[in-house]
């Protein structure tokens, strides 16, 4: 295992693979490098660029320190950024992608940026039960993972019924491994899904061209939430994925990284839209 100690002395577990410019993929909830679509994206990207994937701090082979604080997550991407030389490519999916809109903000040192899904709710089309991440705490305080994990699926969209199925699978263990690091990905998201415009002045530091990905088969809530998103950024263009819906089919996401990576200089108009398969 190898890994790279952040700065509060945690120690955070990566995978490096292939020959290239740098790239760091940053999971959503519940992912890490075992378990998620990381790894085969990984695999597919490694031909044109050195890959950086890892377990987000309290996930697999990775530590945990607390109280837990978005600026330690932060500090632990800008330690794979500093142990790939100092300056990488970032891709993120879902709460992932959010992380890396909030890194980004202080670090410069991005060569590019793809973003699929944040879980942002921009407006009253399906607001995220308020009782979703409080719901998700309690249960976590409580000791009672498998609670957490129902929590947390019901409140993004997944149906009673998949989740009953789920929870008789072996993949509900998996879950519940890492239902303990949900409140994490509540600290990152939470102030963006209250039905709300996004806050334009957050993000306007970030100046590294950046890609905004959504599925043509997301929610409504989805596609608007990205599409607002790319309209604030000041160097977005905004891709509709014909086809997919939230769950990343790595075969679709790799061609789209390959492109808008390995462009070279462009210029982006902020709310440029346009379909791929």
């Amino acid at each position: 295992m190898t890994t790279v100690l952040s700065p509060d002395g945690t120690r955070i577990a990566f995978t490096r693979r292939g020959r290239g410019p740098a790239i760091i993929l940053v999971d959503g909830a519940l992912c890490h490098r075992a378990f998620g679509p990381s790894e085969e994206l990984a695999r597919l990207l490694a031909d044109r660029f050195t890959v950086y994937t890892y377990d987000r701090r309290g996930r697999g082979e990775s530590g945990d320190t607390s109280p837990y604080h978005l600026d330690r997550e932060i500090e632990d991407l800008e330690a794979l950024v500093n142990e790939a030389g100092g300056s990488a490519a970032l891709y993120g999916m879902s709460s992932g992608a959010a992380l890396i809109l909030e890194a980004a903000r202080r670090l410069p040192a991005a060569t590019g940026i793809v973003l699929f899904e944040p879980p942002f709710v921009v407006n009253d089309i399906r607001p995220l039960p308020a009782d979703t991440w409080p719901g998700v705490g309690a249960a976590i305080a409580a000791g009672d993972r498998s609670r957490a994990v129902q929590i947390f699926l019901r409140g993004v969209g997944v149906p009673a019924l998949a989740v009953a199925i789920m929870r008789l699978l072996p993949l509900w263990r998996r879950l519940k491994a890492s239902a303990h690091t949900l409140p994490y990905d509540g600290a990152i998201v939470k102030e963006y899904q209250r039905g709300q415009p996004l806050p334009r002045g957050r993000w306007a530091s970030v100046t590294t061209p950046t890609l905004v990905l959504v599925g043509a088969k997301s929610p409504d809530w989805m596609q608007n939430a990205t599409r607002s998103l790319a309209a604030i950024l000041p160097r977005a263009t905004h891709r509709v994925l014909a086809g997919q819906s939230h769950v990343v089919k790595p075969t679709v996401h790799a061609p789209m990284v390959v492109e808008f990576l390995c462009a070279g200089e462009r210029a982006v108009k902020p709310t440029e839209t346009t379909h791929a398969r």
